[in-house]
């Protein structure tokens, strides 16, 4: 694929040239239309300086590819883990397609799934890894296209959970009324999505308006931690009687070492088959653009995922390993239980 690529971006651009000149040779003289000239005199733009200039893949309109990281694990981490990545996208589609020669890649830590999911659609943002709830709801909305599904910790599919200090008397989801519970973040799939929905059907609780609203009707005092560890950490710190996360961080080094967790909290509810999280495009961008993003994912070497250190198994590693081609329908029955909890658009508005 990638030579059929190589093919087409120089055919495409000597293709362009030929058109040209065969338009001064036809043209008839009158000015309207004749596109044979190379120099202005002035300095300005030629004719066929401009066809080449239109030939060339755009992203956004500012000359970069915005990648948009979304706060899945701690902050300070995420530089060193995406760097890797970035460049591949950079080098990739210079290589492959015809772009402006300082397109560059630049990565941007995202303060939420919102502000992430949003910044997609007003085409600020470019691409986004983000999670299954946001990315569902942005092509809900518009401001998102699922085109790519992302393999980790042995999977395509995770799990959520939530989880209790191992003191608790908490010993089911019922027993959560007038409680405090922490969740990741209002569009966060395990973190807080499915908690919830298993909060109101298995633990027969009121949830109220959440994940959308502030959650004054619902039978229990939640709040949010913005991320998955963050909802940990409470827990850990005794600021919450219950925390909802992505079950990755009990059962991978990416919060607490497993043997740290035990030593703290106790796994009270889990749901499984959770769809891992997407790479999600703007709906701005031409076609082209999407395609020249997915392809440089499916064709990346495995050392994409290993870190600014280069080596596999060490501490900056990303936490996904590959990727495989995605639609909106793969994530389908996260939407399903997003409309069980009648969540809609507001939610961006919060």
């Amino acid at each position: 694929m990638a030579g059929r690529r190589k093919f087409l971006k120089v055919a495409g651009a000597t293709g362009i040239a030929g058109l040209t000149g065969l338009a001064g040779c036809t043209g008839d003289g009158d000015g309207d239309g004749g596109s044979e000239t190379t120099e202005s005199g002035d300095g300005g733009m030629t004719s066929e300086s401009t066809a080449e200039s239109s030939d060339q893949l755009t992203f956004g309109g500012d000359n970069a590819i915005n990648f948009g990281i979304s706060p899945a694990v701690p902050q300070e981490d995420l530089e060193v883990q995406y760097s890797p990545l970035k460049d591949h996208v950079d080098s990739y589609i210079h290589e492959n397609y015809e772009v402006a020669s300082d397109l560059s890649v630049n990565g941007t830590i995202g303060s939420n799934y919102s502000a992430i999911i949003q910044s997609l659609g007003q085409g600020t943002l470019d691409m986004a890894e983000t999670g299954p709830f946001a990315a569902a709801l942005g092509v809900m909305t518009g401001n998102a296209e699922v085109i790519l599904q992302r393999y980790g910790y042995g999977g395509w599919t995770y799990k959520s959970i939530i989880a209790t200090p191992n003191d608790s008397d908490i010993e089911e989801l019922s027993d959560l009324s007038g409680k405090t519970v922490a969740f990741s973040d209002q569009l966060s799939t395990s973190g807080a999505l499915y908690p919830l929905y298993s909060i109101s059907e298995d633990g027969g609780l009121d949830v109220g308006e959440l994940p959308e609203g502030n959650g004054s009707q619902a039978e229990f005092d939640a709040r949010f931690a913005g991320g998955h560890v963050g909802s940990y950490t409470l827990l850990k710190q005794g600021q919450v009687d219950a925390a909802a996360m992505g079950g990755f961080v009990r059962d991978t080094k990416t919060g607490p070492a497993p043997e740290e967790w035990q030593e703290v909290a106790t796994t009270l509810h889990e749901d499984s088959g959770l769809p891992r999280a997407p790479i999600v495009v703007s709906p701005e961008l031409s076609d082209d653009a999407k395609s020249a993003i997915q392809d440089a994912f499916l064709e990346g070497p495995d050392s994409i995922y290993y870190g600014a250190d280069g080596e596999d198994g060490t501490d900056d590693d990303l936490w996904f390993s590959d990727v495989r081609e995605a639609t909106r329908d793969d994530y389908q029955s996260v939407i399903d239980v997003a409309d069980e909890l009648n969540v809609g658009t507001d939610i961006f508005e919060q």
